[in-house]
C-alpha cells in the first residue's frame, strides 16, 4: 500500500520548503542595489522540439536596463511561488525567470503583455505539457530544455547575457541536469538539497525503493501513477537512470555552484557527491570554485531561518546573493574563504562537547582516520576483532517490518529521533560500545562491512548508527540499506544461494558528529525500515508484478574468518 500522507501535510511541506528557499536566498545578502519595485510578465518559451514552456519573468522596475537573470525551473505550478523570491532578487539588481518544466502542471491563466514585449509566445490558459516523464528532457543527453531556456534568456533585451540558476529539491535537480555542457551564459548556480544521481540518491537507495519519498513526492505531481509505473519499470541501473545521473559528466560543468545540504536531508549524499565531483573534476571555470554548506537540517525543516532574529545562525557562506556576486564581479572574498562550511553536531546540553558549532575546511570530507569497530556476539562494539566463532540470527517477516523512526525522510517526520522503541524488537541486532571516556569526532562517509547469510534468495540488510545518551536515549545519526541481490552491482543483480556466507557493504552516507564523553556509540542491524523503504518480499522475484512474500531467517556472522564491522572516519586529534 502507498505511504499515507494527508493533502494538508504535503501542502505544508511544499510551503515550508519554499519559505526555506527564500530564506537561504536572502540571508546575509549584500546591501540592496538601486533596484526598486518589480515589473513582470508571462510568456511561453520555445524548446527545440517546438513545445513552449510557461515562464514568468520578473525584472527590476528601476533602474531600467539589462541585468543578470536568475532562472528557476520547477515542476510545481507557477502560482505557488515567485513573487516573494522576485522581491529579493530584484532588490539586489537581478531579474528572475520561473519556468515550469516539461511534464508538469500549468492551469493558472492570467493576462500577459504582448508577444513582442515579452520575447516569447504569450501565456494562455491550457492543459499541462505533453505526457513526458518528469526530467526526461532535462538530462545531459538529447534535447535539453534547461540549456535551451538559458540561451533564450541570454538573448533577451532585458538580460545582460549573464544567467544564474537557483533553487532547492526538485528545482535543484533541474540545475544538476542542465549543468553539463550548459551555454557559456550560465555563470553560477545555487543548488540546495538535491540528488545528482536519481537512481542511487533519490529512488533506489542501496537498491531498495524509497517508498515514502517516491510515493509522497509523486502524490504532488500530475499523472503520479504514470510516473510511478515508469520508475518501477526500471528497478536496476540502466540507460533510463544513466540519463538522470550527472556525476559522470562533471568534466562538462563550467559553472561553479554553491551547494547547500543538511545532515538529515533526504538527498544529503547527492549534495556532497555533486560538490566533490565538480570541485575536483569540473571544467576550468568550475573546478576549485565551488562552495559547500551543510547544516543540521532535514529536507524542509528550516523555517526558523525566515525569522530575522535567527539570521545569525545561518553562516554567511550560505548566502546565494553573496556567492553570485563573487562569481559575476570576481570579488576577492571568494578566494580567501574556505570552500567547505559544515555544522558539527553533538550533545547540545554538554558544555564539554566539541560539537554544536560550525567548522570550515579546505575539502570534504575533512582529514580523518578510517577506524574499524567490530560487532561481537555478546552485543559489544569494539575496535578489537573477534577471536572466537560467533553469529547472530533473526527472523524477518515482510508483513511485520521495523517501523521507520526519523532519519532522512522526505514525506514523513525526519531527523534524529530516539530508536529505543524499535531496538527492542527481536528482529533487530544491537551492538554498543563501552561508555566513552573522551569525545569522539566522526566526519565523513560511513559504511558497514557485513558477512551475512539467509535462507532466501534475496533479502535486505539495514544498518543504523546512533548516539546513546547517559539517560538511555538512542538518537539516530545516520542509516543505510542494501538489497542483497545488488551486493556486487546495481546493474546486474545476483541472487543469494541459501545458507552461503556473503560479504556485503551497507552505505550509511555521511555525517559530522561529536560523540560526547559519557555517551556510547551504537549500531542496530535488521532487514527492514518501513515505510521509508519498500519491504523486501524475500522471494528474489522481479519488482513487478509483486510476488507473495516469505519470511527470511537472516544471519550476521561475527567470527574471525567472517568478521562484521562498521568503519568510522575519526577526525585527527579528536580522541
Amino acid at each position: 500500500m502507498p505511504a499515507q500522507h494527508s493533502t494538508a501535510d504535503r501542502q505544508t511541506g511544499i510551503v515550508r520548503l519554499l519559505l526555506l528557499a527564500v530564506a537561504v536566498w536572502c540571508v546575509l545578502a549584500s546591501p540592496a542595489s538601486g533596484a526598486v519595485g518589480v515589473r513582470d510578465f508571462c510568456c511561453r518559451v520555445p524548446m527545440s522540439d517546438g513545445l513552449r514552456l510557461a515562464t514568468h519573468v520578473y525584472l527590476p522596475r528601476f533602474p531600467k536596463g539589462r541585468c543578470p537573470v536568475i532562472l528557476i525551473r520547477t515542476p510545481y505550478p507557477l502560482d505557488q511561488f515567485g513573487r516573494l523570491e522576485a522581491r529579493f532578487a530584484c532588490r539586489e539588481g537581478f531579474g528572475l525567470a520561473v519556468q515550469e518544466i516539461r511534464g508538469s502542471s500549468r492551469a493558472h491563466p492570467r493576462a500577459v503583455v504582448s508577444e513582442a514585449e515579452s520575447g516569447g509566445e504569450p501565456w494562455s490558459s491550457g492543459r499541462r505539457h505533453c505526457g513526458t516523464p518528469l526530467f526526461e528532457q532535462d538530462g545531459w543527453m538529447g534535447s535539453q530544455d534547461g540549456q535551451t531556456t538559458i540561451r533564450w534568456i541570454a538573448r533577451q533585451a532585458w538580460c545582460n547575457g549573464q544567467v544564474l540558476t537557483w533553487g532547492p529539491s526538485a528545482m535543484g535537480i533541474t540545475q544538476n541536469l542542465l549543468a553539463p555542457g550548459a551555454p557559456a551564459a550560465l555563470k553560477a548556480q545555487m543548488i540546495a538539497m538535491a540528488p545528482s544521481d536519481m537512481f542511487a540518491q533519490a529512488v533506489f537507495q542501496g537498491g531498495a525503493l524509497r517508498k515514502e519519498a517516491v510515493e509522497g513526492w509523486l502524490a504532488e505531481m500530475p499523472f503520479a501513477k504514470d510516473n510511478l509505473e515508469a520508475i518501477l519499470a526500471h528497478p536496476t541501473y540502466d540507460p533510463f537512470w544513466a540519463r538522470r545521473n550527472c556525476l559522470p559528466q562533471a568534466e562538462r560543468v563550467n559553472a561553479p555552484a554553491l551547494f547547500i545540504g543538511g545532515w538529515h536531508d533526504a538527498f544529503l549524499q547527492g549534495t556532497l557527491d555533486s560538490f566533490a565531483a565538480i570541485q575536483n573534476r569540473g571544467g576550468p571555470a568550475a573546478r576549485g570554485k565551488c562552495r559547500l554548506v551543510v547544516g543540521p537540517w532535514t529536507h524542509a525543516d528550516l523555517v526558523w531561518v525566515v525569522d530575522p532574529r535567527q539570521a545569525e545562525r545561518l553562516p554567511a557562506a550560505a548566502s546565494a546573493v553573496r556567492f553570485f556576486r563573487e562569481q559575476l564581479f570576481s570579488c576577492g572574498r571568494a578566494g580567501r574563504s574556505m570552500p567547505v562550511c559544515y555544522y558539527l553536531m553533538g550533545d547540545s546540553c554538554d558544555p564539554g562537547s566539541p560539537g554544536g558549532r560550525w567548522c570550515a575546511s579546505e575539502r570534504w570530507p575533512p582529514p580523518s582516520t578510517a577506524t574499524t569497530f567490530y560487532f561481537h556476539a555478546d552485543g559489544s562494539l569494539a575496535r578489537s576483532a573477534p577471536v572466537e566463532p560467533g553469529r547472530l540470527s533473526f527472523q524477518y517477516d515482510p508483513g511485520n517490518p521495523v517501523s521507520t523512526r526519523g532519519g532522512r525522510n522526505l514525506a514523513r517526520q525526519a531527523g534524529p529521533l530516539d530508536q529505543r522503541s524499535v531496538e527492542s524488537r527481536s528482529d533487530v541486532l544491537v551492538f554498543s560500545t563501552d561508555v566513552l571516556h573522551h569525545p569522539l569526532v566522526v566526519a565523513g562517509r560511513i559504511e558497514a562491512r557485513l558477512h551475512v547469510s539467509s535462507d532466501c534468495p534475496d533479502t535486505d540488510f539495514t544498518v543504523k548508527l546512533t548516539d546513546v545518551y547517559p539517560d538511555g536515549r538512542s538518537i539516530l545519526v545516520c542509516d543505510g540499506i542494501l538489497r542483497a541481490r545488488f551486493r556486487e552491482s546495481f546493474a546486474q543483480p545476483s541472487l543469494l544461494e541459501p545458507g552461503r556466507v556473503y560479504p556485503l557493504t551497507v552505505d550509511l552516507w555521511s555525517t559530522a558528529i561529536a560523540f560526547s564523553r559519557g555517551h556510547r556509540i551504537r549500531v542496530a542491524i535488521s532487514s527492514s525500515n518501513a515505510p521509508r523503504f519498500e519491504p523486501n518480499p524475500n522471494t528474489g522475484a522481479p519488482l513487478l508484478p509483486p510476488a507473495p512474500p516469505r519470511t527470511a531467517n537472516n544471519t550476521v556472522h561475527l567470527s574471525p574468518a567472517h568478521a562484521s564491522s562498521i568503519v568510522l572516519p575519526i577526525c585527527s586529534g579528536a580522541e
